[in-house]
């Protein structure tokens, strides 16, 4: 079978995901296809939404916050239904046209010339151009959306035209719901990731293999792919952290150097032993080693860490959607959070002294993770590609109908 996974650069979550999806279809003797959307249709908007994503998040916080909290009040409701033949809801007042039917047209036709059997997305802004174009009947595969954090962006109310999206858990039907999804389009898989994150070498075994001390409480610190967040100064915050137990601590610098560097020279000295990393593929072994993450809630990341079982310490999220995953963390029990007023060495402090509060998190956890995750959505994917049609006989809809001909689009 041959499948499309359409995916938007804004963060690398969602290629990431997309990534971690093909390598599946792959495995099983599938071919698919990885679209950087906007990048095809649109180059230069790719480069203002992907450049402008990295900018706001790192240099301008409070103004992503601001603007993705009043995107969350102003879009509470689907519009989905209002929209003509310009998909002009990316604004809320209209009046600027982020897409236009001529982008649509050329996605459509790359979709047609393509002969694919199913399409997924991992952005909701892929997503609407695929509902644009169902509800025009440019396409007629079937579609499935998929979230790459805990909660419904803003814009997934513009997806409601596709057939079904993949949530991490049953527990985000309340949101599904008011953004305009019926329950039978939710698919409680989780978000896909890397399936070697479902799979597991022994605490010890994992500590060797790492040089580390096997016999030591081991808390890992990452920053995402970027390093982001304030790496250094938390390594010296933990360090400092005065207990009755010993503890050892993995630094994860992802592509800081910067940060690297410093934690490298400060753990010369350390009061506890530190193993710093930069960018690693073997994030799956560290975290095998780790009684602790302490990471930016990122939908990827913290979904790795439940599949391994990680109780999660919080900090330095972004603002927007992975304030969103916080809240659903630390809701069902999965994950503490450090704040100005509940440092990282507080929270450390408590999961060290209580048992019970580990057990507890761990219980958590488990009745949250989708280690499987990607298998299952491939799996459901095939099943429905190999599922025929069943033409609907019902009223038609009063939408025009358009057919690829010759190399463009016609009305019927």
């Amino acid at each position: 079978m041959n499948f499309l996974i359409c995916s938007v650069t804004a963060g690398e979550g969602h290629n990431s995901t997309a990534k971690a999806i093909r390598a599946e279809f792959e495995r099983s003797g599938h071919d698919c296809t990885i679209l950087d959307t906007f990048d095809y249709i649109a180059p230069e908007l790719a480069k203002i939404i992907s450049e402008g994503y990295l900018f706001v998040t790192e240099k301008a916080a409070y103004a992503y916050r601001l603007g993705y909290r009043l995107a969350e009040r102003e879009r509470k409701h689907p519009i989905s239904s209002k929209l003509p033949d310009k998909l002009t809801g990316f604004f809320h007042d209209g009046r600027d046209e982020l897409i236009t039917v001529t982008m649509t047209d050329d996605l459509a036709a790359y979709i047609n010339q393509g002969g694919f059997d199913l399409i997924l997305f991992t952005h909701p802004f892929a997503g609407a151009l695929l509902a644009m174009m169902k509800k025009r009947r440019l396409i007629r595969c079937r579609t499935i959306g998929i979230l790459t954090d805990f909660t419904f962006h803003p814009y997934w109310e513009q997806c409601t035209a596709n057939e079904y999206v993949v949530v991490p858990d049953s527990l985000l039907l309340p949101q599904a719901r008011r953004k305009g999804f019926s329950d039978s389009q939710i698919l409680p898989l989780g978000i896909p990731i890397n399936p070697k994150f479902a799979s597991f070498t022994g605490k010890s075994e994992a500590r060797h293999q790492l040089g580390l001390d096997e016999n030591l409480p081991t808390f890992l610190l990452m920053g995402g792919s970027m390093g982001y967040g304030s790496l250094a100064e938390n390594v010296r915050k933990i360090d400092s952290f005065e207990f009755d137990k010993n503890f050892q601590l993995i630094a994860v610098c992802g592509n800081n150097a910067e940060a690297k560097a410093e934690i490298d020279a400060y753990a010369e000295h350390a009061k506890h032993p530190i193993l710093v990393t930069g960018f690693v593929d073997y994030v799956s072994l560290l975290m095998d080693a780790s009684d602790c993450i302490i990471t930016k809630p990122g939908g990827l990341t913290t979904s790795e860490s439940l599949a391994k079982g990680l109780p999660m310490i919080i900090v330095n999220p972004i603002p927007g959607q992975e304030e969103r995953n916080t809240e659903f963390l630390l809701n069902t029990g999965c994950a503490m959070a450090s704040t100005k007023t509940c440092p990282i060495e507080e929270c450390m402090y408590q999961l060290l002294s209580s048992e019970t509060r580990l057990s507890s998190m761990a219980d958590c956890i488990r009745a949250i993770a989708k280690p499987e995750s990607t298998k299952n959505v491939c799996a459901f994917a095939v099943d429905l590609a190999h599922t025929p049609f069943i033409e609907d006989c019902a009223e038609e809809s009063d939408s025009e109908i358009y057919i690829y001909h010759n190399g463009s689009f016609v009305k019927e």
